[in-house]
């Protein structure tokens, strides 16, 4: 059976493609950022194309010879027509399957049972119907929350709960809401391919064994994490964009992505049925309850095997625009921050602090100054610090650090990171490692902006001042921290490239 993947580079996507691989599956990936899936240990065991969804032509060549195709693409941020590119993808994707004769569609979607949705929650029913009526069979899966280590919803909830041991909350902490373990949301995914009848074209409703209050999560998790039970006092004053903005101050998920998920959160999404077990049924232990998803995403968290983030996939505002020395670089202005320094330790050393930078390991530089930048940036909006690492140790293409993304990494040499903060312009800081003619090892450190308009051009010379304070002090720091790391690897007897 050869399956299609949409949105591998995304969190469902990205843990679904080894399930279906494990099944027996021939894989093929569609992804508009191929090179954001070259560091995934499954990717040279898959077939991908690269393209938009919203090309007919990339579509076909994605869709030729596929038994089964999964609809895991969604796009959510502040864009007003965010529901009408969904629904253009849609009939784009549901003709281009149709034509080639997929045998089955597989789409992950919302809980949609009230008459009243929010904006959000309608485009992803939409998409749910315009798949159902392409004349290919289609399961249609309605999720409420879904909680797995680095999920959205989790990271949300996790962070509101440990961050605030009392708390005035929005109403919307008092609507029922039937949560689902990404486990059992991948077990239904994959088996949607093998166990469904062929005539079966409908809606499914999926979620755990627990109907809850958000209210409820938030003290089980707590109850889960080893917190003291909570304070939490609903009011009915906070608007849906105060809460977004409550939310986007509290956890890593910026105002702009909370918004739509706090519009959701006032629906009730609770199954209505549990169909699905007649094709599906539930495995012999039973569905994963809420307790036990959290702690297994607990557990996942804490052994920093974390395998795919919510953050993953790149959201609207994200920039693509090409790096000023690739080939089709338009020109213009562009200002640079250029710094070498060699340093006495091995370069495996100083490529194991360049890869661990970022989250808990900080910026090895004036920590305040990158705070006041994050807080800064979420106040306007942006996604600030507080996405951190998906792992201390290793870094992937295509993932995020802080407000950064990896746009490069070769091993042992070069990571470049491209800004994700708001600012007028564009920006990279590239870190690398080199050996010079006399087979001393330099660390090279280089920060990029390209300036746009007349204010990008006034913000580049109004933080000028503090580069020699943040980007000399980051020279200074990880090379000590480089030369720290081969006397702790010289002490213990073991060499760090073994570490």
């Amino acid at each position: 059976m050869r399956a299609l993947v949409t949105g591998a580079t995304g969190y469902v996507g990205g843990r679904l493609v080894p399930h279906l691989l494990t099944a027996g599956m021939d894989v093929v990936v569609l992804a508009r950022h191929p090179e954001r899936l070259r560091d995934r240990d499954w990717v040279s065991r898959v077939d991908v194309v690269a393209g938009d969804a919203n090309d007919p032509e990339v579509m076909a060549r994605a869709l030729a010879g596929v038994d089964v195709a999964y609809y895991l693409m969604h796009s959510i941020g502040t864009e007003d027509e965010f529901g009408e590119l969904e629904r253009a993808t849609a009939h784009t994707f549901a003709t281009a399957a149709a034509a080639a004769r997929v045998g089955r569609i597989v789409y992950l979607g919302g809980l949609a049972h009230e008459q009243r949705l929010s904006r959000h929650l309608q485009a992803r029913a939409d998409v749910g119907e315009i798949l159902l009526a392409s004349g290919v069979p289609t399961a249609a899966l309605g999720a409420g929350v879904i909680i797995g280590s680095g999920s959205l919803s989790f990271e949300m909830l996790r962070y509101l709960t440990e961050r605030l041991p009392a708390m005035i909350t929005p109403r919307w902490v008092r609507t029922r809401i039937q949560p689902i373990g990404i486990r059992d949301v991948l077990r239904y995914l994959v088996g949607c391919a093998t166990q469904l009848p062929p005539e079966v074209n409908r809606w499914f409703d999926i979620g755990g064994t627990d109907v809850l209050t958000y209210q409820d999560m938030m003290q089980r998790y707590a109850a889960v994490a080893g917190l003291p039970r909570r304070i939490i006092l609903p009011i009915n004053i906070l608007s849906p964009k105060l809460s977004s903005r409550w939310v986007g101050l509290v956890t890593p998920v910026p105002a702009s992505i909370a918004r739509p998920l706090v519009d959701s959160l006032k629906i009730e999404v609770v199954c209505h049925e549990h169909d699905i077990a007649d094709y599906i049924p539930d495995p012999p232990e039973g569905l994963l309850g809420f307790e036990a998803a959290v702690s297994l995403a607990l557990q996942r968290v804490r052994e920093a095997h974390v395998t795919t983030r919510w953050s993953s996939a790149s959201y609207p505002g994200t920039p693509s625009d090409p790096l000023p020395s690739d080939p089709d670089w338009a020109g213009g202005s562009l200002y640079t921050d250029e710094r070498d320094e060699p340093v006495d330790a091995s370069p495996q050393a100083v490529w194991q602090v360049i890869e661990g930078i970022g989250g808990e390991n900080g910026w090895y530089s004036f920590p305040l100054a990158w705070e006041v930048r994050g807080w800064l940036d979420r106040a306007v909006g942006g996604v600030g610090l507080r996405r951190g690492r998906r792992s201390p140790r290793e870094l992937m293409v295509g993932e995020p650090v802080d407000f950064w993304r990896v746009e490069e990494r070769i091993p042992g040499q070069l990571l470049r990171l491209r800004a994700e903060m708001k600012m007028p312009g564009l920006a990279w800081l590239e870190l690398s490692v080199d050996v010079d003619d006399t087979g001393r090892t330099v660390y090279h450190q280089r920060a990029i902006y390209h300036p746009k308009g007349l204010l990008g051009h006034a913000y580049w010379f109004s933080v000028l001042p503090f580069h020699g304070i943040v980007f000399g002090s980051m020279v200074t720091n990880i090379t000590a921290a480089a030369r720290a790391a081969d006397a702790s690897a010289a002490i213990a007897g073991t060499g760090t490239a073994s570490a």
